[in-house]
């Protein structure tokens, strides 16, 4: 089935590595092909970069680093070079290279009227002058320019979608469409699937060895006990992502399998759905169809809400997991209808203030609220139209969110990073 297809495709494009949080690590490998394209390290590169990249470099630590922000992400990347590694590119950073990172000046600037995720940097060196962009998405470089000629335009290290193509389809795709695809995987895909939860559970699980930032995780964790029922393994499910959450955004080395161009989003549409069919007894084939709705629904949402804004999206992606946990428990497509419907009408208009230690406590919060919308919907409970800006059926209220996300929060993300800046100086 050709739709099958396309869908296939879209989770290789999306369901990919990445070590630390995506907004550093994108600017790192900006930096990292900015060296590889001049065939040497600059000693002073110029950076151009959206106000939400910026938010979302500010507050969270840079893996084999002590250091955080853009300037930062973009000097470690041109030391270490290797673009092929993608969103890993600081995996191999080491003192020398930390050391000649350190010597490369920065010039920062926010660009204006340029997409959400949105970097460019330029440099001079040997002779030869490159400026790289990447948009739209954490590894599609979307212009790189040396010595005035046009190397690439719109490119991938993943090139089976491009960005239009996937948001078609994206905007295509409705709850019955989701649950088909999902009980009919192909065998690639329920091993990208079973790679994705795996690697998120490893760093969940590392998360709680460790006082990593406040320690969300492993302080819930430790109050649930023996998994005895679906809302300890709910609670247990939300303790557990918010660890990995923790130790990421705390400077783990450890990767974790993104959606949505995020990690944290990774973590929180997978790692909760494991902990449920692990109780359920579910087996793999369910858990991975499972997974499958948790990880599109989430892309769904974010193909409307845009991957940076001021719309948190643990809280986008926790109703991927409420969709996910409802399809566990035996839900109809009504019930999971409802389940979006019922997170929707509770915590629409939870800010996303960059990427920072305290995601873990937005994740925690998010899906302690999806385990009450699916409590809810499976008791034939749902927000009606009557409720603020929820619709008659999960596709008008997430249209809706859409347009709060696009319209509603344009000013609240202007007032986030200023406030943001303003505690630096």
């Amino acid at each position: 089935m050709e739709k099958n297809r396309e869908i296939d495709a879209l989770l290789k494009n999306e369901l990919t590595l990445a070590l630390g949080c995506t907004e550093p690590a994108c600017a790192a490998l900006s930096g990292a092909r900015l060296s590889d394209e001049l065939g040497c390290i600059p000693e002073k590169v110029k950076v151009s970069v959206s106000r939400d990249m910026m938010k979302n470099a500010m507050g969270v630590s840079i893996p084999n680093s002590n250091l955080s922000g853009i300037a930062a992400a973009v000097a470690l990347g041109c030391a270490a070079g290797e673009s092929r590694r993608g969103l890993s590119v600081l995996a191999s950073l080491d003192d020398g290279k930390r050391e000649k990172a350190s010597g490369i000046s920065v010039d920062l600037d926010i660009a204006e009227h340029v997409p959400s995720l949105f970097i460019e940097v330029s440099a001079e060196a040997e002779g030869h002058s490159v400026t790289v962009a990447i948009e739209d998405e954490h590894d599609r470089f979307s212009r790189i320019i040396k010595d005035g000629q046009e190397v690439i335009g719109n490119e991938s290290f993943f090139s089976e979608c491009e960005s239009s193509i996937e948001s078609e389809l994206l905007d295509s795709l409705t709850l019955t469409d989701v649950v088909e695809y999902a009980e009919n995987l192909s065998e690639e895909t329920k091993e990208l699937l079973a790679a994705a939860y795996r690697t998120n559970l490893e760093i969940s699980y590392a998360g709680l060895e460790e006082d990593w930032g406040l320690s969300v995780g492993k302080t819930m964790f430790s109050l649930v006990g023996k998994i005895e029922s679906v809302d300890d393994a709910m609670r247990k499910g939300a303790a557990l992502a918010a660890s990995g959450s923790d130790a990421r955004m705390s400077g783990s080395c450890r990767p974790v399998m993104i959606n949505s161009g995020s990690g944290n989003q990774g973590i929180t549409v997978t790692v909760p759905v494991a902990l449920l069919a692990e109780y359920l007894k579910a087996g793999e084939p369910r858990l991975l169809s499972a997974l499958a709705i948790s990880e599109l629904v989430g892309l769904i949402l974010t193909n409307k809400k845009a991957r940076l804004s001021a719309l948190c999206g643990a809280f986008t992606a926790s109703i991927g997991t409420a969709v996910s946990w409802t399809y566990l428990l035996g839900g109809s497509i009504e019930e999971m209808d409802a389940a979006i419907n019922n997170m929707i009408a509770n915590l629409t208009g939870i800010i996303c203030d960059g990427a920072k230690k305290t995601c873990a406590l937005k994740i925690y919060s998010s899906l302690i609220a999806a385990s009450l919308a699916v409590h809810l919907a499976l008791k034939g409970k749902s927000a009606s139209r009557e409720s603020g800006i929820v619709g008659s059926n999960s596709f008008e209220s997430i249209r809706n969110l859409s347009t709060l996300s696009h319209e509603g929060m344009e000013e609240t993300d202007k007032t986030i990073l200023r406030i943001m800046i303003e505690k630096t100086k």
